[in-house]
C-alpha cells in the first residue's frame, strides 16, 4: 500500500460510513436534509460578493429571479411531464404565457389580489393542460410531440390577434405583490429585486417538495412504470391514459405558477416574452441536467439561464458555443449532467442508450428495430 492510499483509507472509511448513515435513513428524511443544504446555499446566492464572480455586468439578484429562477421553475414542471412521464412536450411555453396572461388580466381588469390570483393562474393552466391533453394523450413519440408544439402556437397567435389580451402590445401597469409587513425583503417595488428572488426561491422550495411526494407515491410509479414501458404498464392493470394526464396537468400548473410571478415582477408582458425558443431552452434544461432527476434538472436550468449573463461579451457567439456544448454533452455524457441513479445504470448497461428518444419510441416499435 502506498503512503497516499493508507493516507487516503481513514477518509474513504468515514465517507463510507457517511454514506451507509445516509442511505439508511427514510427518504422523507433526505428529501428534507438536502432541502436544508440547498436553502442554506441560495439564502447566501444574492450576496454582493457571490454577484461579483457570477455576474458582472448585471444586477445579480435579478438575474437569480430571471431568468435562472424562473428557468429553474419551468423546468421541474416540464420534468415531470418529460423525465418522469416520458412525454416529449414541445408548446410548454404555453402554460407560462396562461400563467402570465391570468396575472395580467385579473389583477388589471378584475383588481384581483396577487395571492388570489396564484391559485386562480395555477388552475387555469392546470385546466389548460386538461383541455390540450384530455383529446391527444393517447398519441405518442413524436406525433404527442407535433401536437404540443401545435398547441404552443396557437396560444401565441391566440394572444398577438385577441383584443383583450392587448394584442402584439400585450398589458402593461401590472401591480407588484402586496407588501408583508415593513421588511424590506417583502418590499415588491420596482428596483427591488432581492424580495422577488426569495419569493421564486420559496415557490421553487414548495414545487420541489409536492413533486417529490409524489414521486415516492403511487403516482410516481405508475409514472416510472408508463416512462419504462406503457404497454407492458396497460397490461399489469396501470390506467396509463389517466397518469399520462395526470402528469401533463401537474406540469402545465407549474408552468402557470412561474407565469404569474414572472408577470407580477415585469409588470408588463407581450407575446414576444413567451416564444417557442423558450420551451426548446426549458427543455435542454431537462436533458442537460439530466431527466428524471431533480437535482440534475436544476442544475442544468441555473447552467442553461446563467451562462448567457455571465459571458455578456460574447453574445454574438453564444449561439455558436451553446450548441457545441450541446454536441459534446450528448457525445460524452448522454445521460445529463447529473442523472438519477436509474438513468445512470440505464446507459451503462446500454438499455439507455438512445437518450431521450429512446424513452419516447414506443416499445413494439423498439422491437421491429
Amino acid at each position: 500500500m502506498t503512503a497516499i492510499s493508507r493516507g487516503m483509507a481513514p477518509l474513504g472509511g468515514f465517507g463510507g460510513r457517511v454514506r451507509r448513515f445516509w442511505r439508511a435513513q427514510p427518504p422523507f428524511l433526505q428529501l428534507l436534509g438536502v432541502l436544508l443544504l440547498f436553502f442554506a446555499l441560495a439564502i447566501l446566492l444574492p450576496s454582493a460578493a457571490v454577484a461579483k464572480v457570477m455576474a458582472p455586468q448585471s444586477s445579480w439578484p435579478l438575474v437569480l429571479f430571471y431568468p435562472i429562477g424562473c428557468y429553474v421553475l419551468l423546468a421541474l414542471g416540464l420534468n415531470v411531464v418529460v423525465g418522469e412521464a416520458g412525454m416529449l412536450d414541445l408548446g410548454y411555453v404555453a402554460f407560462f404565457a396562461v400563467g402570465g396572461y391570468a396575472m395580467a388580466l385579473l389583477a388589471t381588469k378584475q383588481h384581483w389580489n396577487f395571492w388570489v390570483i396564484v391559485p386562480g393562474g395555477i388552475i387555469l393552466a392546470a385546466a389548460s393542460g386538461l383541455i390540450l391533453g384530455a383529446p391527444t394523450l393517447r398519441l405518442r413519440g413524436d406525433y404527442l410531440a407535433i401536437v404540443t408544439l401545435g398547441f404552443g402556437q396557437i396560444i401565441d397567435q391566440a394572444v398577438n390577434n385577441v383584443g383583450w389580451t392587448g394584442g402584439p402590445q400585450g398589458i402593461s401597469s401590472i401591480p407588484h405583490p402586496p407588501d408583508i409587513g415593513h421588511l424590506s425583503i417583502f418590499t415588491y417595488q420596482i428596483g427591488h429585486d432581492r424580495p422577488y428572488y426569495y419569493l421564486i426561491l420559496a415557490a421553487i422550495f414548495l414545487v420541489v417538495f409536492l413533486i417529490s411526494r409524489l414521486k415516492n407515491s403511487r403516482v410516481g410509479r405508475a409514472w416510472v412504470a408508463i416512462r419504462e414501458d406503457e404497454d407492458a404498464a396497460e397490461l399489469m392493470g396501470v390506467p396509463t391514459y389517466r397518469f399520462r394526464l395526470w402528469a401533463f396537468a401537474i406540469g402545465a400548473s407549474v408552468g402557470g405558477f412561474t407565469g404569474v410571478f414572472f408577470a407580477s415582477q415585469q409588470i408588463f408582458i407581450n407575446p414576444g416574452q413567451f416564444t417557442y425558443a423558450i420551451s426548446v431552452l426549458i427543455l435542454v434544461c431537462v436533458v442537460l441536467g439530466g431527466s428524471g432527476n431533480m437535482p440534475g434538472v436544476i442544475l442544468g436550468a441555473f447552467v442553461v439561464a446563467w451562462l448567457p449573463e455571465r459571458f455578456r461579451g460574447f453574445d454574438k457567439y453564444k449561439i455558436l458555443f451553446f450548441g457545441i456544448a450541446l454536441v459534446a454533452l450528448m457525445i460524452f455524457r448522454p445521460e445529463g449532467l447529473l442523472p438519477s441513479r436509474r438513468k445512470k445504470a440505464e446507459m451503462a448497461d446500454g438499455a439507455g442508450g438512445g437518450g431521450m428518444g429512446a424513452a419516447l419510441i414506443p416499445a413494439s416499435l423498439e422491437v421491429d428495430q
